[in-house]
């Protein structure tokens, strides 16, 4: 039997047959159901105001921003990261973004017990990866390194999703 999934799983997604582990796509293994909208996304009112121009798509530097369900930009980070460009904010005709200045959004990491340090094998990746040093390792007398996280330092850019060998690193909305 299957591991019954820890969010709210959508009826597409359950009709798709999501609700398997084995079934999931790396997108939704790594970022759950929910779409994480662009940086800066005014989420109050994307939906309502956003006009699906693409505008946003092909102005991302680093191409993770996609069109999503119902034409909508969303991320991926499966393909690579965020780097902060504005270009997303720029480009849009609508008023769907908020000022620059604020958080681009509230998004965390979360290591999951598939992680190769937790299995006793030492990989560094995400932490070589990650550029504000939310993940660091710290030496261990006699073993492998211990993995330390600063998550407020966290600005959820993705950089260390793509690399994990495991996918063991998921982001999600911070609580």
């Amino acid at each position: 039997m299957s591991n019954l999934p820890e969010q709210s799983l959508p009826r597409r997604s359950f009709l798709k047959g999501q609700f398997l582990d084995s079934l999931k796509s790396k997108k939704v293994s790594q970022q759950g159901y929910e779409a994480i909208r662009p940086p800066w996304a005014n989420l109050a009112n994307f939906l309502e105001k956003c006009t699906a121009c693409d505008n946003c798509i092909n102005a991302c530097e680093t191409n993770i921003l996609i069109k999503g369900a119902g034409g909508y930009p969303e991320v991926d980070f499966s393909c690579g990261e965020c780097i902060f460009c504005e270009k997303c904010v720029q480009s849009c005709e609508a008023d769907v973004f908020r000022d620059v200045t604020e958080n681009a959004w509230e998004h965390k990491i979360e290591v999951q017990a598939t992680c190769l340090l937790q299995q006793g094998t030492e990989c560094r990746s995400c932490g070589d990866s990650c550029e504000m040093r939310v993940i660091r390792f710290r030496p261990s007398l006699g073993g492998i390194v211990e993995m330390t996280l600063n998550l407020e330092s966290c600005n959820g850019c993705g950089a260390c999703l793509s690399v994990c060998p495991t996918s063991a690193i998921k982001i999600q909305q911070a609580n």
